[in-house]
């Protein structure tokens, strides 16, 4: 059926979103659960049902965490504690999964995501997720990486330990079995 979920998955899906909007109210001040289920169900949002199922499906617990009055769109990003858990071991991109020699992981974070239909975080956008809670204790996320840096080899990831978000480096090609990467996907 492609990127289409059947109607079970779909109210599956409906009922997960729902008690984790309504558990997180401090995420989405202000926005209302009806306003997004409706978003949620209109025409053109099959595939973007699919990515937030995809996005559920890997661990990730996607939630609302704003809403763009100018473009009318929900904005749904991961928010499980920890990276998730479906999306960890994987090097950054394509480029760095194709220069590795051995010891290959499955996939890269960015051909993952583009695969869901879904985008990597950049730094502000992570920075910005971590005022709605705490979260990646004990795992890192990559975060989109600036051209200039992955133009040398680089890469940057983020968590937050003693209570403060950090922003770190490392090849692309490196990949930790606590290390994925969290989502976004406007609807």
């Amino acid at each position: 059926m492609g990127n289409r979920l059947t109607e079970t998955e779909r109210t599956d899906l409906l009922k997960i979103l729902k008690a984790r909007f309504e558990k997180n109210q401090q995420r989405h001040a202000g926005i209302n659960w009806e306003d997004v289920q409706t978003k949620l169900l209109a025409g053109k949002s099959e595939e973007k049902l699919w990515s937030l199922n995809e996005m559920e499906q890997t661990g990730g617990e996607p939630d609302v965490v704003d809403f763009d009055g100018t473009t009318g769109e929900y904005l749904f990003c991961d928010c499980s504690a920890e990276s998730p858990k479906g999306r960890r071991s994987l090097c950054y991109d394509r480029a760095a999964l194709d220069a590795r020699k051995e010891y290959k992981p499955e996939n890269s974070a960015v051909d993952l995501a583009n695969s869901m239909g879904i985008e990597l975080l950049n730094e502000s956008e992570y920075r910005e997720l971590q005022k709605l809670g705490t979260f990646d204790t004990k795992t890192s996320s990559w975060v989109k990486t600036p051209d200039e840096i992955r133009k040398l080899g680089g890469a940057v990831f983020c968590d937050r330990r003693y209570n403060t978000v950090f922003l770190y480096h490392n090849g692309a090609d490196s990949y930790y079995a606590a290390r994925g990467f969290r989502g976004k996907l406007r609807i």
